[in-house]
């Protein structure tokens, strides 16, 4: 484990991990649920029986990610209530951050179908793919170049001043 000058025995980190990680799922179930919410009141819509063929296993696909993404964020608290008192909070902790990856992998495809299928219905197919595939562009930015700017920005931090940036993180 790399030392970043925290004064924290194991369980200390694993505990801080642990509340990092169930923060960002807070965040994560919040946008979810909307959009899960969103999507399971179409059906009862007067305008969803206009819905072509290809929209309606558009929606059913959207449905079932957004049911994915709401069982897998689900997961880490079942794992915890389950192994709690176990001495197990580092696994839950690796088990938790694998979870949150395909959490998010599955609410950026929610996310970007949900716009194609907006966009389809309400201008037109030609707009939904092109909507739906800025989205996914801009997820895939988000996912690759933003994460290699931080490590950039903090490289530099580390060349410049090599003694104070263990204690940053």
């Amino acid at each position: 484990m790399i030392d970043d000058g925290r004064d924290e025995t194991p369980n200390e980190r694993s505990d801080r991990n642990w509340s990092e990680l169930m923060q960002e799922f807070r965040v994560l179930q919040t946008g979810t649920q909307i959009m899960a919410g969103f999507l399971l009141t179409l059906p009862f819509q007067q305008r969803f029986t206009e819905l072509g063929p290809f929209d309606h296993v558009l929606y059913l696909c959207l449905v079932i990610f957004a049911v994915l993404v709401t069982l897998l964020a689900l997961a880490p608290v079942m794992l915890h209530r389950i192994l709690f008192g176990e001495r197990a909070k580092a696994q839950l902790v690796h088990a938790a951050s694998a979870i949150l990856i395909l959490c998010l992998i599955a609410a950026s495809l929610l996310f970007v179908g949900i716009v194609l299928f907006v966009f389809d219905f309400v201008v037109s197919p030609t707009a939904g793919i092109w909507a739906g595939g800025a989205v996914a562009v801009l997820v895939l930015l988000l996912w690759t170049v933003g994460p290699r700017l931080l490590r950039n920005a903090r490289d530099r931090a580390a060349h410049a001043s090599p003694t104070t940036n263990a204690s940053k993180t």
